[in-house]
């Protein structure tokens, strides 16, 4: 499968510098390429696709690069500095959740214990395009469409995975979050994976993160927990809205192809204390 492909690196990282912009309701403008680049290694082709790649996702989010930065290093690493716009009464914050919303996903999760895996050619590649095809997916028709509803919080799932972010919520917000464990999207063999005994670097570092806020009241086995601190990469947004307009939001999600649009949990309540519940 195409992980190593230059190209695809360059969408994935664009798409997932461009999401935070999304994640607060704006509409990004403009950016700078960030590049660091083993030109002793690696051919300068390399860095040509990674720079062509970007620009596929900064030319779909309809950004303007406007350069950029380039450093010698022993390793690649690339990203983007993303200026957006957003009127300033109609922002998202993660902090606006409110009791009675649920909270619903636009991506699967996964992606971090999949990109191990496959390192040991344990994925297949059905499973390895279909994660890749999620990660290089904007979320910009996804940010569009909440646009239309009265959506509370929003928060990018990334790095600290779906736990991280969540308590990131329920901390902004003084709430009280319940994640049901069991309506989770999950990617293709991410489960399988763990229960082979894969993990990531980052896991526990993740599970400290949110432990003493998170009381896991689930029954599901310890590999199947993990899920929930799966360090994503360009993953999907978190929104809490009222849940009577939740369904319609799903419907909307759906018609536009988003990768997936899920239900997750819901706000227990809104009064100070912020923490998370698993079920």
């Amino acid at each position: 499968p195409p992980v190593n492909d230059p190209y695809i690196y360059g969408q994935i990282a664009a798409a997932n510098a461009i999401s935070d912009v999304y994640a607060m309701g704006g509409e990004p403008k403009v950016c700078l390429n960030l590049v660091s680049f083993p030109s002793h290694k690696l051919p300068p082709e390399d860095l040509n696709q990674i720079v062509a790649g970007a620009l596929n996702k900064i030319t779909e989010s309809g950004e303007v690069l406007a350069g950029g930065h380039s450093v010698e290093d022993s390793e690649p690493k690339f990203g983007l500095s993303v200026i957006g716009i957003v009127h300033p009464d109609h922002y998202w914050t993660n902090g606006n959740a409110r009791q009675g919303d649920v909270l619903v996903l636009t991506k699967p999760l996964g992606s971090g214990v999949l990109f191990n895996a496959n390192l040991k050619n344990w994925v297949t590649d059905a499973a390895m395009i279909k994660c890749v095809d999620t990660l290089i997916h904007l979320n910009k028709d996804a940010a569009r469409i909440m646009k239309d509803f009265d959506v509370h919080s929003v928060t990018d799932i990334t790095g600290f995975g779906l736990a991280g972010h969540a308590l990131e919520m329920a901390k902004a917000s003084g709430a009280l979050l319940q994640i049901n464990i069991d309506s989770l999207p999950i990617m293709d063999e991410a489960l399988a994976m763990y229960k082979k005994g894969m993990s990531t670097g980052v896991n526990r570092f993740n599970e400290d993160l949110v432990r003493g806020a998170l009381r896991d009241e689930s029954n599901v086995a310890a590999h199947h927990r993990e899920i929930l601190f799966d360090p994503q990469t360009s993953g999907g947004l978190l929104a809490s809205l009222p849940a009577e307009q939740a369904p319609e939001l799903i419907r909307s999600l759906q018609e536009v192809k988003t990768p997936c649009a899920a239900i997750i949990g819901e706000v227990i309540e809104a009064t100070g204390t912020a923490g998370l519940i698993v079920r």
